[in-house]
């Protein structure tokens, strides 16, 4: 069996599509499964990493808003359309897939179109509650789509809810586990914006940080991401960050199981990936929704959460470090708070997403 998985740009759409190429290989552990992506995207750290083979179509979305230099952005993303059509009918052509997967991402496109104008059984996942403009153009084509909220928005053809598939070593720990293998004994605070960071978030936490006292309190490790961490790293020497007590700063977190599963209370934005997880690990967090993207899907996101009960949500605009250095002392104050919120995240889990998403795949298959 071959399966061609197709998803890039950010983490928020490879770990789905990844995730599910393990599920497949537990099933099938002889199936050919391959990648394809951009030339500049994500994936090109984190498929290879897995040892999957990575092919390259090269695409561009769409400007919405009107300027002259946004007219030459479209004109060129109309002929990227058309080229990259070509590009992934040859790549199908060589690969033969027997199946072919979307998980977001406008590489998705042109990859998922040409396997269903040739008749191979095709699927999309989508990871928000608001389908992104590719799940909503591939969803007249393909032959299943699949969401990850109850009440997902965008299309008007059947759905089926799977949930979004988690990394399974996310769970293979318990919490008391996780605090010894970081050696913490205080209450945990995880803070991150973002693979690539988030600038909003990156000022607003450097700022409670430089503010805060830490004086064996509770502990806080916060990832400023690839854009900000030279700047940052600077600017918390001059200040002596780092000299404080509790107060760790790295670039990524790539022991991302363990630290989510260790902390008490997560900052983040509202990424339905580490929403997942969240759920999963029935994690209380502050969720600050990026206002900068397609739909405001992540607000979307954050309020399903929030109405639930499992997360405070900060839009950015009413964020500071003094808000979130406030609501951070109220929530690690309050434990039956703390307690409530983590089971209302447990009660959003789909922990078997990635078996529903097989079911699914099966049925197309067969």
């Amino acid at each position: 069996m071959k399966v061609l998985l197709s998803g890039g740009g950010t983490a928020g759409h490879i770990n789905p599509a990844l995730a599910i190429a393990k599920r497949i290989k537990k099933s099938y552990p002889h199936a050919e499964i391959a990648f394809v992506g951009t030339p500049n995207g994500m994936e090109n750290r984190l498929v290879p990493k897995e040892g999957f083979p990575l092919y390259h179509v090269t695409v561009r979305g769409f400007m919405r808003k009107i300027t002259l230099k946004n007219i030459f952005r479209n004109m060129d993303a109309v002929i990227k359309a058309i080229t990259s059509q070509c590009k992934a009918k040859k790549i199908i052509a060589d690969f033969q897939p027997d199946l072919v997967i979307g998980t977001g991402g406008y590489v998705s496109w042109p990859v998922l179109k040409a396997a269903a104008d040739v008749g191979i059984p095709t699927a999309v996942h989508e990871q928000n509650a608001v389908c992104g403009v590719t799940t909503k153009m591939l969803s007249k084509h393909v032959d299943k789509v699949m969401v990850s909220f109850p009440d997902t928005t965008g299309v008007t053809c059947p759905t089926i809810l799977t949930g979004n598939p988690i990394r399974p070593d996310m769970l293979s720990k318990s919490k008391e586990a996780r605090r010894k293998e970081i050696g913490i004994t205080l209450p945990y605070v995880l803070s991150f914006g973002g693979s690539l960071g988030a600038a909003p978030v990156n000022e607003a936490v450097y700022d409670m940080m430089k503010a805060d006292r830490y004086d064996n309190t509770y502990v806080h490790t916060h990832a400023f991401g690839k854009a900000g961490w030279e700047a940052f790293c600077k600017r918390a020497e001059e200040d002596k960050l780092e000299q404080k007590k509790n107060v760790e700063l790295k670039e990524y977190i790539y022991d991302m199981p363990t630290r989510m599963g260790a902390a008490d209370l997560v900052i983040c934005r509202a990424g339905a990936i580490t929403l997942a997880e969240l759920a999963a690990l029935g994690k209380p967090a502050i969720l600050i929704p990026s206002p900068y993207v397609t739909n405001h899907h992540q607000y979307k996101n954050a309020k399903v959460f929030a109405d639930a009960g499992a997360a405070i949500l900060l839009e950015e605009k009413n964020m500071n470090g003094d808000v979130l250095r406030n609501t951070v002392h109220q929530l690690l104050s309050s434990p039956d708070r703390l307690s409530a919120m983590s089971k209302a995240a447990k009660s959003l889990a789909l922990p078997d997403a990635d078996d529903k998403i097989m079911e699914v795949l099966e049925e197309l298959l067969h």
